[in-house]
């Protein structure tokens, strides 16, 4: 069962509890016939420790995060109205991992977002290289007609942005092979 949505950590807030998923996994887990669950699309920044246990700790719920980083730049994050820097996503991948070693981790990443400088990009690598990740998606930024950032100051040129993405996508590349490797050996049950 593959429960997905643009923000699963928001669920329940328009009901007024914020630890509704906490709940709904075990009772979907109990269900006969569900042999798996896996939750996708989750914030960092409403990503809450006792969500963390249960998706950790409960069986049938995959040890999985789909989470939303975006970017490792605090400045670029706070641009784009998103929370959270790479120290903290590594922080936050730290929890996961001592709850559960073996936590799959996956997420996506923009590059060339308007005001984006070299130093910004130097971050997300080295957020990229701490952070271990099983599953990396890189894209290029592009205007979108409606949204807010196709009026921010500093637009990077589109071909700067094709060689950010893929300068990042090759070190994605390698890195996910480097952390298939690790895993070389473990029986698991897909």
């Amino acid at each position: 069962l593959l429960l997905v949505s643009e923000n699963s950590t928001s669920y329940g807030k328009d009901l007024g509890n914020l630890r509704l998923l906490e709940e709904l996994l075990p009772g979907l887990a109990a269900v006969p016939g569900i042999s798996r669950i896996r939750v996708s699309y989750l914030q960092p920044a409403e990503l809450r420790p006792g969500l963390v246990d249960v998706m950790t700790g409960t069986p049938g719920v995959a040890p999985y995060f789909d989470l939303s980083f975006q970017h490792a730049s605090g400045r670029v994050l706070r641009s784009m109205r998103r929370f959270g820097d790479g120290p903290r996503f590594c922080a936050l991948l730290d929890q996961i991992r001592e709850r559960c070693p073996d936590a799959g981790v996956r997420s996506n990443f923009i590059v060339g977002f308007p005001g984006e400088t070299p130093e910004d990009v130097a971050e997300l690598e080295q957020f990229l290289s701490d952070a271990r990740l099983d599953a990396i998606g890189i894209f290029g930024y592009s205007d979108e007609d409606g949204t807010e950032a196709a009026s921010l100051d500093g637009h990077v040129d589109p071909a700067e942005i094709a060689r950010r993405a893929d300068d990042l996508s090759d070190l994605a590349e390698e890195l996910m092979a480097q952390r298939a490797a690790d895993r070389h050996g473990e029986t698991v049950d897909v």
